[in-house]
């Protein structure tokens, strides 16, 4: 997420290294919560930094929820396996996704993905979305956020919901933008799925809404 907490980098009085908070309004977040309110006793797997009012909120609603926080895990050194014989090291990726990505047979009827995959490393991300396509319940939906351009003030950042069209931001470690995708490439990361509707955003994310 473009940084939103005023200050500069590195600055002493910037906010952004502070437990501040912005507000984003979200149109794929309104969507989600209609259907959200609208349903019992959903599944729904939030993928990102934990946030106990997201745990909170969707709780009150009477569904219960899983956290995965793909990104603070794909940054650590035990999933690389080094390279022989002059080859590129690679990802466990088997081994990533039985440690992060198991659920022990539990279907998902809602997944937020947030802006994930932007700060996953390139081999995990056409994988991630495989494996979610695994887990999701036929006709369940997905909220993802896409990053369009390499702004170098982007942070990634923790995503709280509220009971609005607004979810707030707050920073969240220093994890490095990785990947830009264009609609296209959205596309084709999202051919597994049924349907997809992008929504229009005043800032730099993309919005998508997906159905399984």
């Amino acid at each position: 997420m473009r940084n939103l907490f005023g200050g500069g980098e590195g600055g002493g009085s910037s906010r952004g290294s502070d437990n501040s908070k912005a507000p984003r309004h979200s149109s794929g977040w309104k969507e989600l919560q209609k259907h959200l309110k609208g349903s019992e006793a959903l599944r729904v797997l939030d993928i990102g930094p934990t946030s106990s009012t997201n745990i909170n909120y969707i709780t009150s609603l009477g569904h219960s929820i899983y956290m995965a926080n793909l990104v603070e895990e794909a940054a650590k050194p035990e999933w690389v396996i080094p390279g022989e014989g002059g080859e590129e090291p690679r990802y466990d990726i088997d081994r990533f996704f039985e440690s992060n990505l198991n659920f022990s047979g539990r279907n998902f009827d809602v997944v937020i993905l947030w802006d994930t995959v932007d700060f996953l490393p390139e081999p995990l991300v056409e994988p991630v979305f495989h494996k979610l396509h695994e887990v999701m319940a036929p006709g369940g939906l997905m909220l993802a956020f896409f990053h369009a351009n390499n702004d170098p003030s982007t942070v990634f950042c923790r995503y709280h919901l509220t009971d609005t069209e607004v979810v707030e931001i707050q920073r969240s470690g220093t994890y490095a933008l990785q990947n830009i995708y264009s609609n296209r490439k959205v596309e084709n990361l999202l051919r597994e799925f049924s349907n997809y509707r992008f929504f229009l955003a005043k800032d730099s994310l993309r919005e998508v809404i997906v159905t399984r």
